[in-house]
């Protein structure tokens, strides 16, 4: 086999018919069987830009047991555009050499980004009037273990903020925007508010598992993340509380509990109940925004329709998006 290609072309950047042999990430790796009874390999493979999915004809257990989910593999085959989305067909997959691996090729949120996140959050967090929640909060960032994960951690495995540092920088995101908006409401809570944007996906260090690939650990799949952020929230109570040797009020910690517990907004989509406060409504809303944008702009981004003005359609929205003519779009040069 040839050595790999210098020129690397990333995700988005795959034309139609183009032939591939590079190295990208692994992940939901799966042996299928089609209607003739043949077995396929079917995955994702990704890299800083986006993820194409793979699928390799006449693949056998012994291929799939060539990498795991996470690993970084050299792919080669050639694209094809099947239905509006571009995919490739490979021929070849093998956990890729040492050396022919750029991580630069993988990292979406750089370190450094995520080190001044992080002191924006600590920023933001100890600056609560409320010194009940600011000494809660303070828990948090005293806790190595819990930033290191949470700075870390991606906030999702496929539809927003699917990366290294993806928790952070949405969480970050969030409370600049409860900043925003605090003044033109001012019946909010600004301090319960900002906690809870902290805190809402505080489960997701747990649920999720960024070792290997994008992939939820078994108590993820069994608890959610709600419910482990609900949980980590109680403890870190007591630890608030013995610090300062003041006891958090019922009805502030039944609320912030309330925040948590609700975000999600309807019962179907994984909340135990509905937003019943003005915050928690806010916050709903306000993660659903920042989430929804994000996942949009990445459909954007991604889309391999670089002729057409709309992207594919994608059935996980139930629409497609329109891209329009970007020349027209653009905001006049000021």
């Amino acid at each position: 086999m040839s050595a790999v290609s210098s020129s690397r072309s990333f995700v988005n950047e795959l034309s139609d018919q183009q032939g591939v042999d590079q190295v990208f990430v692994a992940s939901d790796k799966q042996l299928r069987t089609n209607r003739q009874g043949n077995t396929y390999l079917q995955l994702d493979l990704s890299d800083r830009t986006g993820t194409i999915n793979a699928r390799m004809w006449n693949a056998t257990e012994d291929v799939a047991r060539l990498f795991d989910n996470g690993d970084y593999v050299r792919a080669v085959g050639k694209t094809q555009l099947f239905q509006g989305a571009m995919q490739l067909i490979a021929t070849k997959i093998v956990r890729a050499k040492p050396q022919d691996v750029d991580e630069a090729d993988f990292v979406v949120v750089s370190t450094e980004q995520m080190d001044q996140m992080a002191v924006r959050l600590a920023e933001m967090l100890r600056g609560l009037g409320n010194p009940h929640l600011r000494n809660l909060a303070e828990t948090y960032l005293a806790d190595e273990e819990f930033m290191r994960k949470f700075t870390t951690a991606p906030a999702g495995v496929k539809n927003h903020h699917a990366y290294r540092g993806g928790l952070l920088e949405h969480v970050v995101n969030l409370m600049e925007i409860v900043l925003l908006i605090a003044d033109r409401y001012p019946n909010l809570d600004r301090d319960q508010l900002l906690i809870g944007a902290f805190l809402h996906d505080s489960g997701k260090i747990v649920e999720l598992d960024s070792s290997q690939g994008l992939t939820y650990t078994d108590e993820g799949q069994l608890l959610g993340h709600i419910v482990l952020g609900f949980a980590m929230l109680d403890r870190k109570r007591a630890e608030a509380e013995a610090m300062s040797g003041e006891r958090i009020p019922d009805e502030l910690f039944m609320r912030i509990r309330h925040l948590i517990v609700s975000h999600h907004g309807e019962n179907e989509f994984g909340s135990p109940t509905v937003p019943m406060t003005v915050e928690a409504i806010a916050l709903h809303h306000l993660d659903n925004l920042d989430a929804k944008i994000h996942h949009f702009e990445q459909l954007l981004r991604d889309d391999a329709n670089s002729a057409s003005a709309w992207t594919q359609y994608h059935h996980n929205i139930g629409r497609k998006l329109y891209k329009g003519d970007s020349a027209s779009s653009s905001s006049p040069a000021r």
